[in-house]
């Protein structure tokens, strides 16, 4: 964007054409794990965003698509700011304005009020460190991107899987200790040409079997597809996907792997996620099916663990790359006198098999603090980026991971999208 070729005011009320076209914001902060974070949050809310390094790299960018929002980092160099914000009003920018800052208020309303002065709409300033809800609740207020799915929207399984409405969002897993991307979840979504983006509450509910067999499969294929366009850029993931027991012991693994796996030397593989309901009651079963999947380089883990750690505290080994503790267990666990002690015996648990402890569910802070220093391996939740349509976590990862070779003990790691409250941990 630049005072010479300004771009046309960001629209308000109805669209002007009939094409959709999700909502973009502009984000300008010195801080890429900064940038990377709100970038997660926005994306995964359907608002493109676009990421500045500098206020003079913005001011010198020909936009050719006007924003709805601009993020605007406050740093000891004021003016900077400030002239940003002059660029914004000499092109007669109508979207908002959303200065963030680690500095005092005094400085935050100074800069405020210079955009007001300007006849800019200027949001409450943004208080660094801050968390997903706060950028949740601008996009919320602002009216922008899909909003939340409809919840009294209800199609079938199969309805879906017959219309290609069918499709895989992909959340990132960070490793908590280095603050590194260190794998992904696949999530089905459906996509509905009058309701938009559905939620598995929306048609996974009396499912029949086979619609959730050939979605398994959708999922095993979708998965070793997006780490084949990984890996054309060097950027190797360990995907994780969902698949119920029952549909495990049927599906051609094998020969699914065999055809649709990144032809690359240091393919870290794919880990299959199953719940403990499911699993905890046949543990012979578990350790063949996991025998028979490490063969092709898929490994298990074991979902939603917490309840029936009890069971597994006599066994000599488990075919268990990772235990992913019950949500129910890791919110609050920062505060919590109950939830804590629990979270720490499982990541012992896990441990001691020679497994991955992960948290999920994470969306405060404390709580992921509180996880790290009880030795918990890697996490994944709203702090660290929403679930996203499979060419936009790409296109996110294409533009930020410098990636490392896989180890032996752990999934490939590259640049991480870490919240910034964790900065300095």
């Amino acid at each position: 964007m630049s005072t010479a070729t300004p771009p046309a005011p960001a629209k308000t009320g109805p669209a002007a054409s009939s094409e959709r076209r999700d909502s973009l914001a502009f984000i300008i902060d010195e801080e890429g794990s900064i940038r990377q974070f709100v970038s997660l949050i926005l994306q995964g809310s359907g608002v493109d965003t676009i990421e500045f390094i500098d206020g003079a790299s913005f001011r010198g960018a020909n936009a050719t698509r006007p924003p709805d929002l601009v993020f605007i980092n406050v740093n000891l160099e004021v003016h900077d700011a400030v002239h940003s914000i002059e660029t914004l009003s000499k092109a007669s920018y109508a979207g908002a304005v959303q200065l963030m800052s680690s500095r005092g208020s005094a400085v935050l309303d100074t800069v405020r009020q210079a955009g007001e002065a300007m006849k800019l709409r200027m949001l409450p300033p943004l208080k660094k460190p801050f968390e997903t809800a706060s950028i949740q609740k601008i996009i919320a207020e602002l009216k922008i991107g899909h909003g939340p799915p409809p919840s009294n929207v209800k199609v079938t399984l199969a309805e879906a899987l017959k219309n290609n409405w069918v499709e895989f969002w992909y959340q990132p897993k960070v490793d908590l200790r280095r603050k590194q991307l260190a794998g992904a979840e696949a999530f089905a979504r459906v996509s509905h040409p009058q309701h938009g983006i559905l939620l598995p509450g929306t048609f996974m509910p009396d499912a029949d079997d086979a619609s959730i067999h050939t979605l398994a499969e959708k999922a095993l294929v979708s998965a070793l597809q997006s780490g084949l366009k990984l890996s054309k850029f060097g950027v190797n993931l360990r995907i994780a996907i969902n698949v119920p027991v029952a549909c495990l012991t049927k599906l051609p693994v094998e020969k699914i792997v065999r055809e649709h796996r990144p032809q690359v030397d240091e393919w870290p593989g794919l880990i299959i996620d199953v719940s403990e309901s499911q699993i905890i009651t046949d543990l012979a079963l578990a350790n063949d099916l996991g025998k028979k999947l490490s063969e092709h380089n898929v490994r298990l883990a074991i979902d939603d663990f917490g309840k029936g750690y009890a069971s597994l505290t006599k066994l000599k080994e488990l075919p268990f790359a990772e235990m992913k503790l019950d949500r129910s267990f890791v919110v609050g666990c920062g505060t919590d006198k109950v939830h804590a002690p629990i979270c720490k015996t499982v990541i012992d648990l896990a441990h001691s098999f020679g497994a991955l402890a992960v948290g999920i569910g994470l969306e405060k802070a404390s709580d992921t603090m509180a996880l790290i220093s009880m030795g918990c391996d890697l996490g994944q939740g709203f702090l660290f980026g929403q679930p996203l349509p499979q060419e936009r976590f790409i296109s996110l990862l294409k533009q930020r991971v410098t990636v490392r070779p896989a180890a032996a003990a752990a999934p490939a790691a590259g640049a991480a999208p870490v919240a910034p409250a964790l900065q300095g941990a």
